[in-house]
């Protein structure tokens, strides 16, 4: 039976549970609202305070010479500016002056900046009248760490400053077209910050934390990534050599009226590039004086007949693969010659008919001569002895480079089947024609050039590039009577007075290749892209010299790089203390029979 007394606790409960099941049901309501609807919205809120951090940028790499001189490196600047209302504020407060006044300050401001002190001040004041609550006026920028700290110790409240990594390159225009430059941004355009980024580049390391809804960073919760510094990239170039033939050539190609000019040195026994210097130049510190054509590498990016140089590649095909040796057979070659297939060939100076040998071709440079010789053997044999010395293959992978053009010989006609044989109708550049002769320099083996030799993490641990492959192009006795070839044409080439090192036994020969002229089709009249190669000493062959001249005005022959060709191999014995010649050159090689 029930009773008032026992109705009122009843209800009470009843009432209370259906209190508690209905906030209950708002919580799950609440729950599932949170967590299952507006999960996403509500995971992007909290982590917006919950969770923050920064950027922890790394140092680029440093690039090296072969010596460990810094050839570009990046570091820290600082752009400064001024607060000119709270620098007049702090002035104008009577009764509690500065410790040290404007007038004083600004002294000392413009000793630190190298600039004019009354110019500084009559700036800042022009500024503020003109701006009275402006907080802003741009002091220098790029300042040393030297400066920073200075003006730093002034303890001047209204001095303001921006860090900021930069690029510099301590030797200036020095190696400037083989380093190549970074844009506004920091990324590699080209040159060797670019071949070499991947090592080069920094990994960015991170600075985070975990924010209270307030905004403040909660105790404890702070973690550090640090950042990693881009590694030290090495290279085979010698930068007091560099320098030498930097400032070398380009007075040579002034002086010889060209538009351009190239000296290119590499070491037989490794194919190291040990300078690779051009005219004009480009200072990557000051890209503005700089045009987009300067900016270019050219002799990595720079394809041109070679002309004579390659008659070595041709004498080497007939050789080995008709018998020819430097003496026997001869051909009799006139210097102005029309050949059963309607081809006329002209060699560079009028003469009667010579039995000429291949030595004696060689040395005096006949065209004619060269081009009986050449077509003793089938074209696909002399297509296949350019191949196997590189043209028409890049050499080290270096930015923009040209591989070169070497048709097929389904594509030579009357004409080039003839000039194939005096380094006409292929193109190539000038790291190809130094590969060429280090082949021979090296007893026929030929060995892949190389610029990088090594890239050192920020910790210290090296990292060698692979080793470069070797390849037997010619037997070591072809080469032996090559180089012999090329030392008479050294003693008995027109050039020979003006190519003399003493002490030194060299070899050489010259190219003078015509220019294509690109908009009338054919060559260019009168003008020639000009070279000479060889290598040094003969008796033990260490370095190989090319040098180039672009469409000299003075001397328009190949006798334009001589003077060029004869500084740039006596500075490189002299560079690397190359003992002279110890072994007498043998007796001469007849010119003809």
């Amino acid at each position: 039976m029930t009773t008032r007394a026992t109705r009122g606790p009843r209800r009470r409960t009843v009432v209370a549970l259906a209190v508690v099941l209905s906030v209950l049901a708002a919580f799950i309501v609440r729950l599932v609202d949170i967590q299952i609807v507006r999960a996403d919205e509500h995971v992007a809120e909290s982590l917006s305070y919950l969770a923050g951090g920064e950027k922890i940028s790394g140092d680029r790499g440093s690039i090296v010479d072969s010596n460990g001189t810094v050839l570009a490196e990046s570091v820290t600047v600082y752009d400064y500016n001024l607060d000119p209302k709270v620098l007049y504020l702090l002035d104008e407060n009577e009764e509690n002056p500065p410790e040290l006044p404007w007038a004083e300050a600004s002294e000392r401001i413009a000793e630190i900046l190298d600039v004019d002190a009354q110019g500084l001040r009559a700036a800042v004041a022009a500024k503020h009248e003109a701006e009275p609550d402006s907080q802003w006026y741009q002091l220098k920028k790029g300042l040393t760490t030297e400066q920073h700290v200075e003006l730093r110790e002034l303890k001047l409240k209204y001095l303001h400053f921006d860090a900021r990594e930069t690029r510099v390159y301590p030797n200036g225009a020095v190696a400037g077209n083989l380093l190549g430059f970074l844009d506004g941004t920091g990324t590699a355009q080209a040159g060797i910050e670019q071949m070499a980024g991947e090592c080069l580049a920094p990994v960015d390391g991170e600075k985070s934390f975990r924010k209270g809804t307030n905004g403040v960073v909660i105790p404890g919760s702070e973690r550090v990534v640090d950042a990693v510094d881009g590694g030290t990239v090495e290279l085979t170039i010698n930068s007091d050599l560099q320098w030498y033939l930097t400032q070398m050539i380009s007075e040579e190609a002034q002086a010889q009226g060209a538009q351009g000019g190239t000296a290119f040195v590499v070491e037989v026994k490794s194919g190291k590039i040990r300078a690779a210097a051009e005219w004009p130049y480009m200072d990557p510190n000051d890209l503005d004086s700089s045009t987009p054509e300067t900016r270019k590498n050219k002799i990595f990016s720079y394809e041109f007949e070679p002309g004579s140089t390659f008659k070595a590649v041709t004498a080497a095909a007939v050789m080995e693969g008709a018998g020819v040796t430097p003496l026997h057979p001869t051909v009799t070659a006139s210097s102005h010659e029309k050949f059963p297939n309607g081809a006329v060939i002209n060699d560079a100076f009028v003469h009667p008919a010579f039995e000429y040998t291949l030595a004696g071709a060689l040395i005096d440079s006949s065209n004619v001569a060269l081009s009986k010789f050449g077509t003793m053997v089938s074209p696909d044999v002399r297509y296949d002895y350019l191949q196997r010395f590189g043209v028409g293959e890049k050499t080290v992978g270096f930015p923009g480079e040209y591989d070169g053009t070497l048709h097929p010989t389904s594509d030579w006609d009357n004409q080039s089947l003839y000039t194939t044989t005096f380094g006409q109708y292929f193109t190539v550049t000038v790291p190809q024609v130094a590969s060429v002769y280090q082949t021979i320099a090296n007893g026929g083996e030929k060995i892949d050039l190389s610029l990088i030799e090594s890239c050192s993490s920020a910790d210290g641990e090296e990292v060698t590039q692979d080793e470069p492959e070797h390849e037997r192009v010619i037997e070591k006795s072809t080469a032996a009577d090559l180089t012999r070839m090329l030392e008479n044409v050294a003693v008995q080439g027109g050039n020979a007075e003006r190519i003399q090192i003493p002490g030194y036994r060299v070899t050489s020969k010259t190219g003078t290749a015509q220019i294509a002229d690109l908009v009338n089709g054919g060559y260019k009249s009168g003008v020639y892209y000009t070279s000479m190669v060889g290598f040094a000493p003969v008796d033990d062959p260490q370095y190989v010299v090319v040098v180039t001249l672009d469409q000299p005005t003075r001397v328009t022959s190949s006798a334009a790089t001589a003077s060029a060709f004869q500084k740039a191999v006596t500075q490189v014995m002299k560079t690397y203390r190359v003992m002279p010649s110890s072994i007498p050159m043998d007796a001469l090689l007849p010119k003809f029979d």
